[in-house]
């Protein structure tokens, strides 16, 4: 099923949401923000659906944030407030949600597109897949709590590399720093995300989310205060001379190469 910017396929007790917004690379918009939200609380009170997967169309994971609606915002052209909106309602259900939710990263995952992965239980890349957080280039700051998981999953050292310094992050450099578990050719990264959902979706649904409500009782409010955070600075910082001098250098596509 296929419905506005997000296609939605069940299989056992597995949910497949695609990003279907191919001809950005699955840039998050409003309207991907606010679909994709939807997708993830109705899946929520589905007593049929056990584990979500994530992943991307034509190639791409997703390439963060929609450029030219944050450079509208900037200007002052986009209507009130509902870009941020959406974003705060995608982060709510992504933090919030207490089903295992499992991604499989195909192509580049660029600013939101790689800090999802952080909340996500598993994450399974193609090995040619990579990811990048550009936001020091854009003049922002780290978002999606990214600020307080990255050096928890990653150690501070790398986080701080990846943060500061905008490089790009292969598959297997994932996969050693605790991004990602498993490296997996193109062809086959579906079928092995589906497989493991398949296998969670298996077990007694009540146990499989206590275990992962457990998990999750330290990091919850830890969570909550990030954003918070983040959400202040970013207030600060958008707008700003140096961000809209990057969002110009960034020219018309909207997203990044």
């Amino acid at each position: 099923m296929t419905s506005g910017l997000v296609s939605i396929a069940d299989e056992g007790g597995v949910r497949l949401v695609t990003f279907c917004r191919p001809e950005a690379r699955n840039a998050f918009n409003k309207e991907l923000y606010l679909a994709t939200a939807a997708a993830l609380d109705g899946a929520a009170t589905d007593d049929a659906v056990r584990v979500v997967v994530l992943t991307g169309s034509g190639g791409s994971f997703s390439a963060g944030q929609d450029l030219k609606e944050m450079a509208a915002m900037v200007t002052g052209e986009s209507a009130g407030p509902e870009p941020a909106k959406g974003f705060r309602s995608f982060m709510d259900a992504v933090s919030g949600f207490g089903k295992p939710l499992v991604a499989a990263v195909n192509g580049v995952g660029v600013g939101l597109g790689f800090t999802v992965l952080a909340h996500c239980d598993l994450v399974l890349m193609a090995d040619d897949a990579r990811l990048k957080v550009p936001f020091a280039e854009l003049g922002v700051p780290a978002e999606a709590a990214s600020s307080y998981l990255f050096p928890l999953r990653m150690g501070w050292q790398r986080a701080a590399e990846v943060l500061l310094t905008g490089k790009w992050v292969g598959a297997r450099e994932a996969v050693e720093a605790g991004i990602a578990l498993r490296a997996c050719p193109p062809e086959d990264l579906l079928v092995e995300a589906m497989a493991l959902a398949a296998q969670i979706a298996a077990h007694p649904p009540a146990a499989v989310q206590a275990i992962k409500a457990l998990m999750l009782a330290t990091q919850g409010p830890l969570v909550a205060a990030a954003r918070e955070r983040e959400d202040a600075a970013f207030a600060e910082l958008l707008g700003s001379a140096a961000n809209t001098a990057a969002l110009d250098r960034f020219g018309e596509t909207g997203r990044l190469t």
